[in-house]
């Protein structure tokens, strides 16, 4: 015990002489050890979130941002962020800045998951939603946020589809005009039946006329293939269809929601479709760790260098 620590405090006084963040030497270390913690140059920006790798980087945010940086990703998503303090969300925009990480979603909004929503067109309700998107432009600057994720909430089985659809559509626009003079673009979440019974958006077809409708470089689609996948499959062709409005994908392995590799999608031929066809954005690695520990935290690098080799 006593070597250990003695290791752990020579460890961070050559990282503070260095000018390393105490996470960057661990992955040093780690990496003369095991190749799969060498930092990798991704073809695409890959963003995970707090958690995914906290058996490397300890339970610090910005411990984790610096390893997720060390590691060699471009991007971070959040969909908590809004919920942190302000003192936090400003030092990981510090971090994320001069690591060169892209800040990718967060939540932008109170979602209900089990009454209308959005759908009801009730003045009350959208006038809250609004307000929330109104905050979330402030927390979005702070942290250099370009998306904010938006769910329409449950469906309204006392109302037509259209009618719900085009309160959702009224409500979307006015959210729009908030957005559009910050650059702030909301990405419209589909979500599959089976995991989220009852939501509204579940289509990538309805995600692409909603956006068509409103008609604003700030109301586009989050593709979630992991939804996706689930609910209408045929994944590369809806991308193709959907593509103009796309903004954001994000990224889960089906059965089970981890890492590419644990199921039944062929992330490298979407992976190699979505680069070829020049997608710059951020891609969200909205998943669990198929295994716990380090090992599992070993088995999403390694997952993510396989799929994205093309």
């Amino acid at each position: 015990m006593m070597k250990r620590r003695s290791f752990i405090k020579k460890g961070t006084t050559v990282a503070s002489l260095l000018g390393l963040s105490t996470s960057t030497l661990h992955a040093i270390n780690l990496t003369s050890k095991d190749k799969n913690t060498a930092t990798h140059n991704y073809k695409m920006n890959f963003a995970p979130h707090l958690g995914m790798f906290k058996h490397h980087a300890g339970k610090d945010p910005i411990d984790q941002l610096n390893f997720m940086a060390d590691l060699g990703f471009t991007a971070y998503e959040d969909n908590g962020m809004k919920k942190r303090t302000v003192e936090l969300q400003e030092k990981m925009s510090q971090t994320m800045v001069k690591r060169n990480i892209t800040m990718g979603v967060f939540v932008a909004h109170k979602i209900d998951w089990k009454t209308p929503s959005l759908t009801s067109g009730k003045i009350n309700i959208r006038n809250k939603f609004l307000s929330d998107i109104k905050e979330s432009v402030e927390v979005a600057k702070r942290v250099n946020a370009k998306w904010i994720t938006v769910v329409p909430g449950h469906v309204d089985l006392k109302q037509d589809i259209n009618y719900q659809t085009a309160h959702v559509i009224e409500t979307l626009k006015q959210a729009s005009s908030i957005l559009e003079p910050h650059g702030i673009t909301m990405v419209l979440e589909p979500l599959n039946f089976y995991n989220h019974p009852g939501q509204f958006l579940s289509d990538s077809p309805q995600a692409y006329q909603i956006c068509k409708a409103v008609n604003s470089p700030s109301c586009k689609i989050l593709f979630d293939i992991y939804h996706q996948q689930i609910q209408e499959g045929n994944l590369i062709p809806n991308i193709n269809k959907t593509w103009d409005e796309i903004a954001y994908f994000q990224i889960g392995d089906n059965p089970g929601r981890n890492e590419p590799t644990t199921g039944e999608i062929n992330y490298k031929n979407i992976f190699k479709h979505i680069h070829n066809k020049g997608f710059k954005g951020v891609l969200g690695m909205e998943h669990g760790n198929s295994i716990d520990g380090i090992a599992g935290e070993k088995a999403i690098i390694k997952a993510y260098k396989e799929t994205s080799n093309f």
